[in-house]
Parts: structure tokens; sequence; C-alpha cells
């Protein structure tokens, strides 16, 4: 399954390029992601640490730029993979018939009182193999 968020391009997402800078794109992964895996998850409300993570690796492949500010971009997200103590997500950012780009994320959970990567657990296994799909 996919998760779509919409997020907003903000006039002074824009840079002296006249399009939407490069930094912009990875914010609104995080935006879409943060919504994804607390606002739209029951067990988050309830569970501080369920998918407490850090981002370890993003990428982004720039395929379009966007040149209008003022206007609404789909993020599409979901799961490539699960491993023991971390995820990897792709997110397309996209327009009407066009996308913008391709950004892939790798997150680690970590156990906070010890600052280490710790497994993810079956509630969290079983929230994210919801959105596991196979990548294009």
């Amino acid at each position: 399954m996919k998760y779509h968020h919409k997020a907003f391009v903000r006039w002074d997402d824009l840079d002296a390029m006249g399009h939407v800078n490069n930094a912009r794109y990875l914010t609104f992964a995080q935006e879409a992601r943060f919504e994804w895996s607390f606002a739209k998850n029951p067990i988050a409300a309830s569970d501080n640490t369920f998918l407490r993570m850090v981002v370890a690796r993003a990428e982004v492949d720039f395929k379009n730029a966007i040149f209008q500010g003022g206007t609404y971009v789909d993020v599409v997200l979901w799961v490539e993979s699960i491993g023991n103590s971390s995820f990897t997500m792709i997110y397309e950012v996209k327009g009407e018939d066009v996308l913008f780009a391709r950004i892939r994320t790798v997150q680690v959970a970590v156990d906070e009182s010890i600052a280490k990567s710790r497994s993810l657990n079956d509630e969290e296994r079983g929230f994210l193999q919801q959105y596991l799909e196979e990548s294009k």
C-alpha cells in the first residue's frame, strides 16, 4: 500500500534560480514520513517509542524542477525493505502527470536511553509491512 501526503510549496521555497531549492525536497519527505508514521498511526498516539528512528541515509534523484510556489505537490511514499533494525522508504514528489523527484531514505530504529540502534519490534514490523511494496 502507498501513502499520499499533500505538501504545500511555499513561495519562499523558491531559490534565486526560480525553482524549489534542492534541500526542500527532503523536507517534503520528512513531512510526509512524520504524518505517515505518527499522525495516521493509532499505536504512535499511545506509545512515544513507536518507530523512534533516525535517518541514516538520504538520496534524491531530481527529475523535473518545481517552478511555482503557492501550490501543492503529492508526496507518495512506501516501504521498500525492512531489515533487523532499519527500513528503507521511497518517496515520489509528483505534480499532475510529472515526477519532480524520487527520494530514498534509510531509517534506523533507536533506543534513546542508550543512544544505540535497536531491533524493530513486532508491532513496528506489522505497521511497516502494510506499506511494503517493490520499487519500480
